[in-house]
């Protein structure tokens, strides 16, 4: 049966609510607003009346019956998914999620090393151990890319007791596997596949786009609507293929998922699914059109390297979100950070990030030509007032790993701080990782070697923002202490 896409329950719902003009006696306990208007005043009386409790007319998240599941449905036909989950705790507790549903404490999952923390996070509660595939690496660029399809089937091969593969689609950079060709595999070994694509919801909309996990039979899929969809910061979706079993996925999601969802995430997953079904090939065929141009014009600019497609191997660069604006910027002798910090504070743009050697300009659904031209503009001022010699630039975004042990035994064992120059040799026993993008330096588990203490020490002097530490400032690191 064809679902209606025009439909947005639960948006209908809330506007029903507010006008039926009830008197609360519930949570919040700022009342539809009355209650604090300095804040009321700050967000509007619009969004403070509908910041409301989970009640019986509304549905409950945890347990939905009525709108929220109608919703649900909704997002699982846009998607091409047979289940759909709307997370309010962002895209990490989809990820996380996603292991705990295939995993156990010391089941094998398979993984590229260049994944987003909450994916180790998850192994970190779960207990699950980690098999990484290192991914290919762009000696220019210094970036990690995907897997390769033979990498996957080594790891496959050599554990054949593995209970599923993660693949990013894409990565941060942009860079997609062969997801269809790393499904096969995974689905003729008895792996399930789970596939993070935070930055993937465009995929879904457009003919010329990356192939999307549900497309190609992909078991589940954590989608970051609020990062190219148009919903609101840390709304998200799970998606799940039809051989998942929804009622224990959602067990599964009850167990860190808040029980306090809000309204406004939940109604902003709604109405961005319905414009995204309605008019999302519309839309990133013209952002697909402006970042095409920015890229042309970035790289007329000279000293910057804007990549795209042009990159694609047929193996661990098998395609290219078209919606990136990547750009190396080591070949004018600055760090990705210290464009990311000129461009800031100098020019009032703010970009995603900045690492080392690049910087990512995330375009989507609210974007205009207008800021695309700003920012060629500012790079060309950038270019001409900033230009130094690269020499003795740190060219590579990717440290490849020494597991020693579980990221879980790792994380809860006795440990103590050492600086990071003594810390040479010891077990890490905490993460390190320059955020955005929140790929780990380091991880639980893993031997720190002189190419990661090169690595913290270099981010640290260009101004990265290193977290993950407990000491905040990355001065000293937690060690295993056996």
């Amino acid at each position: 049966m064809k679902l209606d896409q025009d439909r947005a329950p639960i948006y209908e719902a809330l506007c029903e609510y507010r006008e039926n003009r009830i008197v609360s006696f519930d949570v919040p306990g700022h009342k539809q607003g009355k209650g604090n208007p300095v804040l009321t005043e700050f967000l509007g009386k619009q969004c403070m009346s509908v910041d409301v409790n989970s009640m019986k007319p509304l549905d409950y998240l945890c347990h939905p019956v009525s709108i929220i599941r109608e919703a649900e449905t909704l997002m699982a036909d846009a998607f091409g998914a047979a289940n759909a989950f709307f997370m309010v705790n962002g895209t990490s507790s989809a990820v996380q999620a996603m292991v705990m549903s295939v995993c156990k404490r010391g089941d094998k999952i398979i993984m590229p090393r260049n994944v987003h923390r909450s994916s180790i996070n998850a192994l970190i509660i779960c207990g699950a151990v980690p098999v990484y595939v290192n991914p290919g690496v762009n000696k220019r660029l210094g970036i990690p890319l995907g897997m390769s399809v033979e990498a996957v089937k080594k790891a496959v091969r050599e554990n054949p007791d593995a209970k599923a593969i993660i693949v990013n689609n894409p990565t941060y950079y942009g860079v997609c596997s062969n997801l269809r060709e790393i499904v096969r595999i995974a689905h003729s070994a008895g792996m399930k596949v789970l596939v993070d694509e935070a930055h993937g919801t465009h995929f879904y909309f457009g003919d010329y786009m990356p192939l999307s996990a549900m497309s190609v039979g992909a078991d589940m899929a954590a989608v970051s609507i609020h990062k190219t969809g148009g919903s609101l910061t840390q709304s998200s979706v799970l998606l799940l293929g039809k051989d998942m079993n929804p009622g224990y996925v959602r067990q599964v999601i009850n167990l860190t998922q808040t029980t306090s969802a809000s309204y406004l995430l939940l109604s902003s997953l709604d109405i961005s699914r319905k414009n995204l079904a309605l008019n999302g090939r519309h839309i990133f065929e013209r952002v697909t059109s402006m970042v095409s141009y920015g890229i042309r014009e970035i790289n007329k600019v000279g000293g910057f390297y804007a990549f795209s497609r042009e990159l694609i191997n047929g193996d661990d660069i098998f395609d290219f979100d078209p919606t990136k604006i990547s750009v190396h910027t080591r070949d004018i002798g600055l760090a990705g950070i210290e464009v990311y910090d000129i461009l800031r504070d100098r020019f009032d743009i703010q970009i995603e990030f900045g690492d080392i050697g690049n910087i990512l300009a995330i375009v989507s659904v609210g974007d205009k030509i207008l800021n695309i031209e700003r920012l060629i503009s500012a790079l060309s001022e950038i270019k001409r007032l900033y230009t130094r010699d690269p020499a003795g630039m740190l060219e590579n975004e990717y440290i490849e790993p020494h597991v020693v042990c579980s990221p879980q035994e790792a994380f809860y064992s006795d440990k103590k701080q050492l600086p990071v120059e003594e810390s040479l040799g010891k077990v890490c026993a905490e993460f390190v990782m320059c955020y955005p993008p929140g790929i780990p330096i380091l991880a639980p588990g893993e031997l720190i070697t002189s190419d990661a203490v090169e690595y913290i020490k270099y981010a640290k002097e260009k101004g990265c923002n290193l977290t993950g530490a407990e000491d905040m400032n990355t001065d000293m690191l937690n060690v295993m202490t056996h």
